[in-house]
């Protein structure tokens, strides 16, 4: 498979409709067999880690809440493989609207291998730290402390 913009944006709607179905399997094919889906902090117990099992887990959500999922809005990076989509998810046994944008990351083939997780809700004033439980912030690079200010 290409990895174009309209292939890794067609991949992503796809993955969220077969989140929709409840066909774990189909969850489980637009991903890389080691795939990891990261969430906030006690969310879903994740991270979530491999095709199958992350397949498995939003069919249950479908089975058990009646989740279905649209999404609302996408930007592709075809060149570095990455998209993010803006979503919605409705948890529909629980009477709850969930808005909220996935960062994803694509294998060379075009499954993803990656997806990160953000929620539209307030700071949860009690945590120090606000970021996904789980993912390698430090062993990626990224910042512990702001950097100076320039002249400053």
């Amino acid at each position: 498979m290409t990895t174009s913009a309209t292939d890794l944006e067609t991949r992503v709607r796809a993955y969220m409709d077969a989140c929709t179905s409840g066909d774990a399997a189909a969850v489980a094919s637009h991903l890389t067999t080691d795939a990891v889906h990261y969430f906030p902090p006690d969310m879903y117990d994740g991270p979530w880690r491999g095709a199958v099992p992350i397949g498995e887990k939003w069919a249950e959500k479908v089975r058990t809440g009646r989740s279905a999922w649209t999404v609302d809005a996408i930007a592709v990076d075809a060149a570095r493989r990455v998209a993010v989509c803006e979503w919605t998810h409705f948890k529909q046994a629980a009477g709850v609207l969930l808005r909220g944008t996935e960062w994803y990351e694509f294998d060379g083939e075009g499954l993803i291998a990656e997806i990160r997780a953000y929620y539209a809700s307030p700071q949860d004033t009690a945590l120090a730290r606000l970021e996904l439980g789980g993912f390698d912030y430090a062993g990626r690079g990224y910042p512990e402390a702001p950097r100076a200010a320039v002249g400053g």
